[in-house]
């Protein structure tokens, strides 16, 4: 760094000059004033060792006044040895002294060196004495080798005369030239300085010395003193108006992603372009990454970049969205034509930040951000919610302990909207159970969280096992204490503008506010913090949609958890993780993409609400049993044509950013429907007996009018190829398009009225205007003609060939730049009239919503009723008790999957009775598909659907948990055995007695008796305490004595039965579950099945022999010892470890 010093007195325009970065790097000339040097009698002639700079290039004349430019020689980073012949001149100077060779190292200075040299008087202002005076000299071990010593100089009496003559003085500048090319090396900031036309301020100043030392660098004319050099300013710091407009933006939005509009195409700026670069796979041209103006960026002069053309926009926004980025596009507000013909014309075009998008503000991709894996898509329910939080203690505590915890969540695709407020405890289960259900996109937390609820969000938002199936985007705004007060009032203040702004019913209005009021405070801050955040987006008229606020009940659906849609494959196989195989793919036979979506919802959450169920049941019931039925034939044929995704065309003209072609389509498709039903006006016009069916039905005819009204006004074949000049037919076209249209007509008569004037001046009877690489109205001119004579210097030629050239005239130009500007001015009636058409058709959006939601219910509970044709599936019944029976129980997508049939087997569980299964048998022989096949049963009758099984009654589930598989958690620090015991400490912690539990081999993970210790531990605590529906999967063959242990039967033991071959060596699985328990596992079995080497399975074999002989031994020795022991005391006690022991033998 330079030394500090008291500025000098600026002029004005050096006080609005900025810095330049390496004005930083050079050092400022003393700024007090120097006094005159007076010359000695002879001034001796300075010599310096070659393997310095030429000691002729030092300028020494004290008249020139300026800095020396040695200072700059300190920053060589490596020896500098020149051949002293090679600008020698000895006519004019003294033969150099004895070589000495001398090296500055690039660490030698430090900043205290660097500030002592700026101090010395440069060699410009030094004396002959003051250079012939020995000095005391600073020395280390380190610096020692750097002392500079000559031999004494020799006097010349006509020193004094030569430094007077004009010859020496064009030497020297001459000579001072050659010294400035020769230190000017890539590595020195004499180089940099000179690439990026720096001229330091300071130079500039006082005297102006580094003005004439610069000045002969850049080859530019030598100033006056005291005055700056405009030419050599640097080019990288004078940022472009297109720069300085991108550095604006920028400012307010740092932590965004900026894509900017530059003619034809998008660009990024600075670190934008690298992450674009690292997410989209561009290539990034290298520059500045930083925005201000950092040293280590000094030799760039402009900003890294990277692009891609225009109509990439929505698809590289969705990647860098998808990669947790948020991103804002900028777009050009002015056009050409109209800018020409405005007041700015010599200024940038104006840009603005017109768009926003975040994880759970992407709206122009109503599918979500699923990955490309599968139709399904990673982790469950790709919901897109934004979830906003806050939290406080709990009333009466003092700790974290117990929190109040307000949650809004929001899904603006659809206009969903979910709101809570609960108290919850230390283990936080109530909001990880909420944010299971509701698996958000992106969260906006108000204010400071407790450790735990961060913990859990950190932890849920992160994991790739949980439903998100990828990093959750985390949102943070501050929350004053006065916040509550706040919050009431923007909220009324917000719903209160609403009202003004529509001319609705007010008494409908006056009932939203009031449902709006009645929300609890910790609610009500989070709606403020959502609408203040969303606004950001132009997306807080979603909150218009009171109708969709629904509030959350814990137990309003079967909680599916991370692990158990993962473990039962509910959304994705565990084999390449795509849809085919899982069970959504197994139930999926919608025709329509919302119909689909609905299903998926339905699938993640089963119902616990008995009637609802047997609601949906029914009406699936009905569809399927009227099948060849005309209204039943009539319905699917109808959702059969639907090929617009209604539901995404509907909310994207809500976001006014629906194209034409999709508008058509979306109200062509909804007219055809309407029309078919629009005999229906209450639901129990439609025909069916289920309510669910008759109400659907009776919702789709209420838009008829509506959507005829509409599509009178569109022009059908301007609509379908997107003309936006005629897309409304004429009578309904607003007045200033048709002046706009009429002015643009009349420019193109003038133009037409033109060419008799442009055929006289070229002596013709007439001339035709002809149109070549799209530009118009050319006048063809043959060359070497008497026509081309007569062309006037006032024409402009645009264009020629070796024929013919092309001309505009000048009434040309001047009527094609009026015909232009009235081209965009119709352009922007045209987007004006059309915004105005999609604001009254989202004026009607919840009737339209409520069609698409009919037909997405219809078309939800055709595929279930496509599903109930298959052979094999029986209508569930359901009972209020904690039970599930199950005769012929097959698993829904290994059966469709496999080639041979599948082996149906009973499951019996009842909370009064039998309410645990320990299920044994050998590896491979099926447990693990009998577990799955009775939970999926369970989870697909709540759903609403029929099961495979020959009969099945179930009772309300509110939940299933599973732990199965093996893996650990590297990135974590846990172990697979800690992973394990983890997951069952959730389920634990989180299952009620109407939960099904599944536990697949517990406690295999460490030594055999810790592992035999915690599974017994765990079971017996599942069966007493929770006492939740059980199915625990072991290899320990100890536990089957539990069994004894529960005298009403609450454990059962069943394995899967097999047949031994061979002695043994061969194992049949006959997959068939039945009663009783499997002493072996025959692991031997599964290794030569896995075709490990004979060998090493000879050699197991014996060994496995010989430990059961072993442990056989032991046992009998034992047993003797207990035999003995009860002739001696005869205790019962005694008695019943001997029937333990013989049981095991």
């Amino acid at each position: 760094m330079a030394p500090k010093s008291s500025p000098a007195s600026l002029t004005a325009s050096q006080k609005t000059k900025q810095q330049s970065i390496s004005s930083f790097f050079t050092p400022k000339p003393s700024q007090t004033v120097k006094p005159a040097v007076t010359k000695p009698p002879s001034i001796p002639t300075i010599t310096v060792s070659e393997s310095e700079s030429h000691d002729h290039d030092i300028d020494i004349d004290s008249d020139e006044d300026e800095s020396s430019p040695v200072n700059r020689a300190w920053t060589s980073r490596r020896k500098r040895v020149v051949d002293d012949d090679e600008d020698y001149d000895g006519a004019d100077a003294t033969p150099p002294a004895s070589k000495r060779a001398r090296s500055i190292g690039r660490d030698s200075f430090s900043e205290g060196d660097i500030r002592e040299a700026t101090s010395r008087p440069s060699l410009g202002y030094a004396s002959a004495a003051g250079l012939n005076a020995p000095k005391p000299l600073k020395t280390s071990n380190r610096t020692s080798k750097f002392i500079f010593s000559s031999s004494p100089p020799c006097q010349d009496e006509n020193d004094d005369d030569e430094e007077t003559s004009l010859a020496v003085e064009k030497q020297r500048e001459k000579l001072h030239e050659k010294f400035v090319k020769k230190l000017g090396r890539p590595d020195s900031f004499a180089e940099l300085r000179r690439r990026n036309k720096i001229i330091p301020e300071e130079n500039a100043e006082g005297e102006g010395a580094g003005g004439e030392e610069e000045g002969a660098e850049e080859e530019t004319p030598k100033p006056t003193k005291g005055k700056k050099v405009p030419a050599t300013k640097k080019a990288g710091s004078k940022l472009t108006p297109m720069e300085k407009q991108y550095l604006e933006i920028k400012r307010n939005h740092l932590d965004t992603v900026i894509i900017m509009e530059v003619g034809y195409k998008f660009k990024f700026f600075g670190e934008d372009a690298r992450v674009a670069s690292k997410e989209l796979g561009i290539v990034c041209i290298p520059g500045k990454f930083r925005y201000d103006e950092h040293f280590s960026e000094a030799h760039l002069d402009r900003f890294a970049s990277a692009s891609f053309p225009v109509h990439r926009l929505q698809v590289h926004v969705k990647r860098l969205v998808q990669s947790n980025h948020k991103v804002g596009v900028v777009r050009q507000i002015e056009t050409a034509a109209l800018k020409a013909a405005g007041d700015n014309r010599n200024t940038p075009f104006v840009r603005k930040l017109t768009n926003l998008y975040t994880k759970g503000t992407y709206v122009d991709d109503v599918e979500g951000l699923n990955k490309s894996g599968g139709a399904a898509g990673s982790g469950a329910q790709s919901t897109g919610y934004l979830l906003c939080i806050t939290e406080t203690n709990a009333k009466g505590w003092g700790t974290d302990e117990k929190v109040q915890v307000g949650l809004i969540a929001v899904q603006p695709a659809t206009g969903d909207i979910i709101y809570d407020d609960f108290e919850d405890g230390f283990m936080r289960s109530d909001i990880e159970t909420r944010l299971l259900h509701i698996a958000p996109a992106e969260f906006l937390i108000v204010g400071e969280l407790s450790k735990a609820t961060e913990k859990l969000i950190q932890h849920l938002s992160a994991s790739k096992t949980n439903v998100f199936g990828d990093r959750s985007r985390v949102e943070r705004v501050e929350k004053p204490k006065t916040m509550a007060a706040q919050s009431y009032s923007h909220i009324s203040n917000f719903y209160a503008d609403k009202m003004k702004a529509s001319d609705t019913n007010s008494e409908k209005q006056c009932a939203i506010l009031d449902k709006v009021h009645q929300l609890s405070e910790h609610v009500t801050i989070c709606l403020s913090a959502m609408i203040t955040y969303l606004s950001e987006y132009g997306l807080e008229h979603v909150f218009d949609l009171t109708k969709y606020f629904q509030p959350f009940s814990a137990r309003s659906y079967m909680l599916l958890n991370g692990n158990t849609l993962s473990s039962l494959e509910i959304y994705q196989n565990q084999t390449d993780y795509s849809g085919k195989g899982s069970l959504f793919w197994t139930m999926d036979r919608t025709k329509t993409r919302f119909g689909q979506r609905l299903l998926r919802k339905w699938v993640g959450r089963p119902l616990i609400d008995k009637n609802a169920l047997e609601e949906r049941i029914a009406a699936v019931e009905e569809l399927k049993e009227g099948e060849t039925t005309v209204r039943v034939d009539k319905l699917k044929f109808l959702l059969g044509k639907v090929r617009t995704d209604l539901e995404k065309v509907l909310i994207r003209m809500y976001y006014k950013k629906c194209t034409r072609p999709e508008l058509l389509a979306a109200l062509q498709t909804l007219l055809n429907i309407s029309t078919e039903y629009s005999s229906v006006k209450e639901p129990k016009d439609a025909g069916f007996n289920s309510s669910l069916i008759n109400e659907a039905i009776a919702k789709i005819p209420t838009i008829h009018e509506d959507v005829t009204a509409f599509l009178e006004r569109i022009n059908l074949q301007a609509a379908r190829d997107d003309d936006k000049y005629n897309f409304f037919r004429e009578e309904h076209e607003a007045e200033d398009i048709n002046d706009y249209k009429l002015s643009i007509a009349s420019v193109e008569d003038d133009l037409n009225m033109h060419k008799k004037e442009a055929a006289a001046k070229l002596g013709k009877s007439k001339v035709e205007y002809v149109i070549v690489a799209g530009i118009e109205y050319l006048i063809e001119v043959k060359k070497k003609s008497q026509e081309e004579k007569k062309v006037p210097a006032s024409w402009a030629q645009i264009s020629a060939t070796k024929t013919v050239a092309r001309f505009h005239t000048p009434e040309v130009k001047k009527m094609l730049q009026e015909r232009d500007q009235h081209k965009e001015s119709l352009a922007a009636a045209c987007d004006k009239a059309y915004n105005t058409l999609l604001e009254e058709i989202s004026a009607q959006y919840q009737r339209f919503r409520d069609c698409v939601n009919a037909l997405a219910t219809l078309d939800a509970l055709f595929s279930l009723a496509i599903l109930a044709s298959q052979p094999g599936y029986v209508k569930p019944t359901f009972t209020d008790e904690i039970k599930l029976s199950i005769i012929g129980g097959r698993h829904p997508m290994v059966e469709q999957l496999l080639l041979d049939a599948y082996v149906p087997n009973n499951l019996a569980l009842s909370h009064n009775e039998t309410r645990a299964l320990l299920i044994t048998g050998p590896n491979m022989g099926g447990k693990s598909s009998y577990v799955r096949s009775g939970a999926l049963i369970a989870i697909m009758g709540q759903i609403g659907s029929y099961v495979p099984a020959e009969e099945a009654n179930l009772g309300m589930l509110d939940a299933v948990f599973t732990r199965m598989g093996a893996f650990d958690n590297m990135l974590k620090g846990e172990s697979t055995f800690m992973v394990e015991l983890s997951e069952t400490a959730d389920i634990l912690k989180s299952a009620t007695p109407r939960s099904l539990i599944i536990l697949d081999e517990l406690g295999r993970g460490t030594s055999t008796f810790d592992g035999v210790a915690i599974a017994e531990a765990v079971l017996d605590y599942v069966i007493r305490e929770l006492k939740s529906l059980t199915l625990f999967i072991t290899h320990y063959q100890h536990l089957a004595r539990m069994q004894a242990r529960f005298e009403n039967h609450e454990l059962k033991n069943i394995h899967m039965r097999f047949e031994e071959q061979d002695g043994g060596k061969e194992v049949v699985f006959l997959y068939e579950a039945t009663e009783g328990t499997s002493h072996r596992s025959y692991g031997l079995n599964v290794a030569r099945l896995a075709r490990v080497p004979d060998r090493v399975i000879d050699v197991a074999a014996i060994k496995s022999k010989e430990l059961e002989n072993t442990m056989a031994a032991c046992r009998l020795t034992n047993m003797s010892r207990t035999l003995q022991g009860m002739f001696k005391d005869g205790g019962e006690e005694v008695l019943e470890r001997l029937v333990d022991g013989i049981e095991q033998l």
